[in-house]
């Protein structure tokens, strides 16, 4: 059953009269004969009875009426939606977020993007690295921000943001407050505050072995604000990204011998023809220099030369070759 013969059809029964439903839809009679003869053929019986010039709907028409309507109702519908979504006017975003990511890095990039798009909904999906890179190959994720995937990393492409170092976050009136920064043999005896979705957990808890530090555990939990929050009442120490801190109130000390780093990205199935609202994400996103909180202590630039951070000026964006879709220059 095509809808094109299904729109004849409904002209036809809107004015019971062939030669001017075929003119009204532009075709010639003969085709608009052939295309109610398909459906009647399709649905098993005549549509129209003509007697004596006059021609009215037989009662498998009337029956069949309604439905028809309602299907090419919602026909147009699909068509207007999908328009909409083209010209960016009722467009969905779906974007993943590493869990421990803090608000304070995106917020204003989103904030302003939203702005500028009014018609892009952005969801944001928040998960561990794993669940993100599972959730972007299912197709239910448009794109990531968190770490390059280690793993099985031909399957994505990853566009370097910004780094940040693990740090000691604390309360103001800890001991650690008072110093510029500590060294791992300074957090033996430390009540520590377990942040369960630290995603380099392991190498942290290898670099305190190493130094003979033991720590007391009071909390474990895969809540990044209440860990955060627990530390800033001054329960206990953790260690944390740079810029994830959401408690202004939380102390930052780089740690000495200990300079480890994690680095954010957008990743993105490479192959993948971009959605339009993706497209003018990772536009916006290429053209936005992210805001980097100082943190407390010794200063840090986040965005080196090297770690490819800024702007972006050597990414590129050509057009796919249909739809006027986007995706990565090789």
């Amino acid at each position: 059953m095509e809808l094109r013969d299904i729109t004849l059809f409904l002209a036809a029964a809107r004015t019971l009269n062939f030669t001017r439903a075929a003119e009204e839809c532009g075709v010639s009679q003969p085709s608009l004969s052939r295309a109610i003869q398909r459906l009647e053929h399709t649905l098993g019986g005549p549509l129209f009875a003509r007697e004596r010039g006059r021609t009215h709907l037989t009662a498998l028409g009337r029956l069949v009426l309604p439905r028809l309507s309602e299907l090419a109702e919602r026909s147009a519908a699909i068509r207007n939606q999908a328009a909409l979504h083209h010209r960016l006017q009722s467009a969905d975003l779906r974007l993943g977020i590493l869990c421990s990511i803090g608000p304070g890095v995106f917020a204003g990039f989103l904030a302003a993007f939203r702005s500028a798009q009014p018609g892009i909904d952005i969801t944001l999906h928040d998960a561990r690295p794993d669940r993100l890179t599972e959730r972007l190959q299912q197709g239910e994720l448009d794109a990531a921000l968190m770490p390059p995937p280690a793993a099985g990393a031909e399957r994505f492409s990853a566009e370097p943001l910004y780094e940040e170092r693990y740090m000691v976050a604390c309360a103001a009136g800890h001991r650690f407050a008072a110093r510029e920064s500590i060294t791992m043999a300074d957090m033996h005896g430390e009540t520590y505050l377990l942040r369960i979705n630290c995603e380099n957990r392991e190498t942290l808890g290898a670099g305190l072995t190493a130094a003979g530090a033991k720590l007391r555990v009071a909390c474990l939990s895969e809540r990044e604000d209440w860990i955060q929050g627990l530390v800033a009442a001054g329960m206990g120490v953790c260690f944390l990204p740079e810029y994830s801190a959401a408690q202004p109130s939380l102390v930052l000390r780089a740690v000495e011998d200990a300079p480890l780093a994690r680095r954010i990205a957008l990743v993105t199935v490479p192959g993948r023809r971009w959605s339009a609202p993706l497209t003018r994400f990772i536009e916006a996103l290429r053209a936005t220099r992210l805001p980097m909180a100082p943190h407390t202590g010794n200063e840090w630039n986040p965005c080196r030369p090297s770690a490819g951070c800024g702007p972006f000026p050597t990414l590129k964006l050509r057009p796919a070759a249909r739809h006027g879709a986007v995706k990565p220059a090789a």
